[in-house]
């Protein structure tokens, strides 16, 4: 089932975020800029500010917070934040079934344009992506470490 995020999920979003942080980030940066007490806070406070304003969506599996995507507007246009499923409920539709959601949310806004920022050494994320569409941002197609990607948002079948 996916719903909209409440304040008491923010423990388990928060520890969710950092597991699947831990996944692809691993080897290729230092634990400290992805994991330990200071970066659960930061990340912490971050998604609590985006519960505040109803831009995360939570997929429960097996009474739990199995997957969390979030997503900001701005200037007619969606980036997609954060989209994460637990390690262990990969492969079980979740991410496939937040994607959806968020699509839902963004057309039913009328909006046409959504980005997002990949870590280009997360080869899962990008497959991920491009099998819904996602394309590199040609106006810009880097961000550091990432990749910007770009959808567009087809409107609502009529």
């Amino acid at each position: 089932m996916i719903r909209t995020a409440r304040s008491d999920d923010i423990d388990a979003i928060a520890a969710l975020h950092l597991e699947a942080r831990s996944t692809y980030y691993r080897g290729h940066l230092a634990d400290s800029e992805f994991a330990g007490p200071e970066e659960l806070a930061r990340s912490r406070d971050g998604w609590l500010r985006a519960v505040e304003r109803g831009d995360v969506l939570c997929a429960e599996w097996d009474g739990g917070l199995g997957g969390v995507a979030a997503y900001r507007r701005g200037d007619g246009a969606v980036t997609l934040t954060q989209l994460h499923v637990r390690p262990d409920h990969w492969r079980r539709g979740l991410g496939t079934a937040l994607h959806t959601a968020c699509l839902d949310v963004w057309r039913a806004e009328g909006i046409a344009t959504a980005r997002l920022l990949v870590f280009e050494q997360n080869e899962r994320a990008r497959g991920f992506y491009a099998a819904r569409g996602w394309i590199q941002d040609p106006d810009t197609p880097r961000s550091g470490t990432h990749l910007v990607l770009r959808l567009t948002v087809a409107p609502a079948s009529e």
